[in-house]
């Protein structure tokens, strides 16, 4: 018997993938085992969205230390998943997994222009949030504009209200950090708006170096940008999970 916790959100529907964070409860005929879920990895994909679908199972992914004990770790197969970009129809991309041999955990190597569990790239995701937070439009109005279901809109909106506390202080001491805190005081007082301008602020203070915004979102929280988990994300931050693009 397995026990798979699985929310039924629309993304959940549509990634049709083998989800590697979710927590398994195992039956081996010797009781009850936990079977601990592989850890998303994030690295920086320099690749489009159309290049990486091409590349299929030859895409090149940098090989990860093990976030866990600093080993190298080995590819070990993956899995296929979905990806929806700009509204319409997704496309099913390959998804690379690292092993580690000396904690035997499974690890998820994510491109950066995807989180955790969620069809969409985040560019798209952040765009709906980006504008909702900034009071350009509503809900409603911006999933029309940006083919994308009114109910997957919000429950985006959600989420991130939801974690814009946290994501606000990790945003934040993120910004200075990379010496961007002289506009920390000029930021909204709301926690929505206060998260997208710290990022904006570390978006500036990285230059020429930084990704997108929501590319670098998605880098900082190891993907988690919209997870239900309650625990911040902010292990990765500075950490091996931070992946270099591939040369």
């Amino acid at each position: 018997m397995v026990v798979v916790g699985v929310s039924d959100d629309e993304d959940d529907v549509s990634l049709h993938a083998r989800d590697p964070s979710r927590q398994l409860v195992a039956d081996t005929g010797r009781g009850p085992r936990l079977v601990l879920p592989p850890v998303s990895i994030v690295w920086r994909c320099l690749l489009s969205v159309d290049e990486y679908v091409a590349a299929g199972k030859e895409v090149e992914v940098p090989r990860p230390d093990c976030p866990g004990c600093g080993d190298p770790m080995r590819f070990r197969s993956g899995y296929g998943r979905h990806v929806r970009c700009g509204g319409g129809t997704g496309r099913r991309i390959w998804i690379r997994r690292g092993a580690c041999v000396a904690c035997g955990r499974s690890h998820a190597l994510l491109p950066s222009f995807l989180l955790e569990r969620r069809l969409d790239v985040v560019d798209d995701i952040g765009a709906v949030i980006e504008v909702v937070c900034d009071g350009q439009s509503v809900v409603g109005g911006v999933a029309r504009s940006r083919d994308v279901p009114y109910t997957t809109a919000r429950d985006w909106l959600r989420r991130f209200s939801a974690r814009a506390p946290m994501l606000a202080a990790g945003f934040g001491a993120l910004a200075v950090s990379v010496g961007a805190e002289a506009g920390i005081d000029a930021l909204a007082s709301g926690a929505c708006g206060r998260a997208v301008g710290a990022l904006r602020l570390v978006v500036a203070g990285l230059g020429a170096l930084s990704p997108s915004l929501w590319v670098l979102a998605s880098l900082a929280t190891g993907g988690k940008l919209l997870a239900t988990a309650t625990d911040p994300p902010w292990t990765v931050l500075g950490g091996r999970r931070l992946m270099p693009p591939v040369p």
